[in-house]
């Protein structure tokens, strides 16, 4: 693994042992303005989310809404290559209509100057579809 690789995976296991613990702050400091997330499926929430901002206000904002407790994220590996860190990882959390979603992610970050300016998601579709709201409703 190269220097620049090794760094990447740093950042990420820095922010993945905060998500863990459930502290979104880091991952939030770390988006790039321009950052990108992508959301793999066919499920209301799946899509690109372009820019920081736009991730905050209609992604996380009314994700965020519908949890009655701290969300939790905790990861199982991570793989580093180049500007590409790969986590397979475990989301914890209830809803406030009292279901749990817990979801099984594989994250692909791409980092740049130390910060995330992309993340592709791919997870359990069946499961946002079973217990989240669709966005335009939730929050």
């Amino acid at each position: 693994m190269n220097a620049n690789a090794n760094s990447n995976k740093q950042i990420v296991q820095h922010i993945h042992a905060e998500l863990a613990q459930g502290n979104g702050r880091p991952f939030i400091e770390s988006l790039a303005e321009d950052f990108r997330w992508i959301m793999k499926g066919r499920t209301a929430w799946s899509g690109t989310y372009e820019g920081r901002q736009v991730v905050q206000d209609r992604l996380l904002a009314p994700l965020y809404a519908q949890f009655a407790g701290r969300y939790r994220n905790t990861a199982e590996s991570f793989i580093a290559e180049d500007d590409q860190v790969v986590v397979q990882c475990r989301g914890e959390v209830s809803t406030k209509s009292g279901q749990r979603y817990d979801n099984e992610y594989c994250f692909i970050y791409r980092l740049a100057g130390g910060k995330l300016v992309s993340l592709t998601e791919y997870l359990d579709t069946a499961l946002v579809d079973a217990v989240l709201e669709a966005p335009a409703r939730a929050g």
